[in-house]
């Protein structure tokens, strides 16, 4: 079986604390075997980590998490950036012309500035026979997420919907990368999908960490890297 966290950031995020080999480190050191760098609406981060993934003996999907007009998106194994703020249907169907595919990550859930995808967003999506081959997986256990009934929706959306349910980290700081993760048959990107597709993946739930570490970790860890991301917005 195959083990997979698909949504966490590193310091090319806007709010992310971790450089990307730290990240491949971290994954390794944690026993997983597959990796989506999934930074807001940036993809450099994405490429670096896939081009660096054989020295760290893991597997990266290079991807993205796009603020479409209706809320977030993981948009994965895409290499070229697709522009936010663009209707949720036409963002699917630009990931599935670049031969990727798409979850909806933290559907419902609200705080700490999270855009997140309506269950009424996704079934109306969900009734384009395109998008429905293209979105074919929603995150039902966000490990960091301040709003824990999300989780609790989102899984009862998914099952509602008939689609696949996956387990993520959300990482915006090292300790927590594989706290949530995606168990699948298989080792490869193509088994993954076609657990997804075959709605047999199944969710990974790790030590759960309080409101007040969630924020407290990112916020100690944020300060810290703040010289570099400066760096980052000048380069």
């Amino acid at each position: 079986m195959g083990l997979a966290d698909i949504h966490m950031h590193t310091l090319f995020s806007y709010d992310g604390t971790a450089t990307v080999p730290a990240v491949l480190n971290r994954a390794s050191q944690v026993g997983l075997d597959m990796i989506a760098i999934t930074d807001h609406d940036e993809i450099r981060g994405a490429l670096m980590a896939e081009q660096l993934a054989p020295k760290f003996g893991i597997q990266v999907i290079p991807g993205v998490e796009i603020t479409t007009a209706e809320g977030d998106l993981l948009a994965l194994s895409i290499r070229k950036l697709i522009p936010a703020g663009l209707p949720l249907i036409e963002t699917v169907k630009r990931v599935g012309d670049q031969g990727g595919f798409c979850v909806a990550p933290h559907p419902g859930a609200g705080g700490m500035g999270m855009k997140s995808l309506s269950a009424f967003s996704i079934y109306q999506a969900l009734r384009d026979y395109e998008v429905e081959r293209i979105l074919i997986g929603i995150e039902t256990y966000n490990a960091t997420t301040l709003d824990r009934d999300g989780n609790i929706a989102a899984k009862i959306w998914a099952e509602r919907l008939g689609v696949a349910q996956t387990g993520s980290s959300d990482a915006h700081v090292l300790e927590a990368i594989g706290l949530g993760a995606t168990i699948f048959p298989g080792s490869t990107i193509f088994d993954l999908v076609a657990a997804l597709w075959t709605g047999t993946t199944q969710v990974r739930k790790g030590p759960e960490w309080s409101a007040a570490k969630v924020i407290g970790k990112w916020a100690a860890d944020y300060l810290l890297s703040a010289p570099i991301h400066l760096n980052l917005a000048f380069a």
